[in-house]
Order: structure tokens, then C-alpha cells, then sequence
């Protein structure tokens, strides 16, 4: 059996909206409260939306921007764990072995909430929660995201494929 490894990376990024907002700040599935929600057509979790680019740079299916485009904007549906498992569905004889987070962001304070998120991409991805590694920063207002009025998120993902 021969197995070849590819890597992914994927970025996405989503300012908040005003903080009289009432749409919920979804992370990784999990919401965050005392934060507004982020200004984007779906629920813009950035970290989902990271991991499915770096899937489509594993599979070069767009997730985004195509198939979630479409079921946002046809469909109706905003729930970026719903773009996840199409992204997953592209992968074919190639499995997730690791997916590595990286978060930037003045807010909201992640440190408390890694193990969650953690917990929950390997849920929504079918790993053990040790294959999925979370790091945080505030970015110690540098950028944008640093300064507090957005998230970005950088993700890579490993696979095996099995031939």
C-alpha cells in the first residue's frame, strides 16, 4: 500500500458588525458570547471557512465561493458546518490526519474556549481531538484583527491517501 501525503493551507477572514448586532459570533462552531457576529453573508465562522480552503488546495474543488455560494445564496443556508461536510465530501480516497488553527484576534478571548473548538472541529470532521491543534493570538494590535474589530484564521490540513 502507498500512501502520499498532501498539505493545505487556507485563510479567511471576517470584520465584525456593529456591536448592537444581534447575529450570534460563531468560532469553530462555537458561539461566543458578548461579541457581535461577523459581517459576512453566512454565520462567517472563519475558522470553518479556513479549513475549507485549505481543503479545496488538497482536492482544488471550491468550496467556497462556489458550492457555498450556492447553497447560501439559493438555498439559504448560513451554517458554515453545512460548507464543511461538502468540503469533506471532496476528498475522496484521501483521509484527514491533522488540522492545525491558527487564530488572530484582540476578541474575543479564545484561550478559554480552545478545548471546545477543538472538540467540535473533531466532531464535525470525524478526528480524535488530538489530530486537530488550536493557537491563538491577539495579534497585539498590529492589524486589524489585532486592533479588535475582526478574526482572521489560517488553517492547514494534512491527508493520506491511500492507493
Amino acid at each position: 500500500m502507498t500512501q502520499r501525503t498532501r498539505t493545505g493551507i487556507g485563510q479567511d477572514s471576517h470584520r465584525f458588525l456593529p456591536s448592537d448586532s444581534s447575529k450570534p459570533c460563531i468560532i469553530a462552531g462555537i458561539i461566543f458570547e458578548g461579541v457581535p457576529g461577523f459581517n459576512a453573508n453566512s454565520d462567517g465562522d472563519v475558522v470553518f471557512h479556513a479549513i475549507c480552503n485549505a481543503i479545496t488546495s488538497v482536492t482544488g474543488v471550491m468550496i467556497l465561493g462556489d458550492i457555498a455560494d450556492d447553497l447560501c445564496l439559493k438555498d439559504g443556508i448560513t451554517d458554515s458546518e453545512v460548507y464543511l461536510f461538502e468540503a469533506l465530501k471532496t476528498l475522496g480516497n484521501q483521509k484527514i490526519s491533522h488540522v492545525a488553527i491558527s487564530l488572530e484576534g484582540k476578541k474575543p478571548k479564545f484561550k478559554q474556549r480552545i478545548h471546545d473548538m477543538r472538540a467540535n472541529i473533531a466532531r464535525v470532521m470525524d478526528l480524535n481531538i488530538t489530530q486537530v491543534g488550536i493557537t491563538a493570538t491577539s495579534g497585539e494590535g498590529l492589524t486589524d484583527f489585532g486592533c479588535g474589530d475582526g478574526v482572521q484564521c489560517f488553517a492547514i490540513v494534512t491527508t493520506q491517501e491511500i492507493t
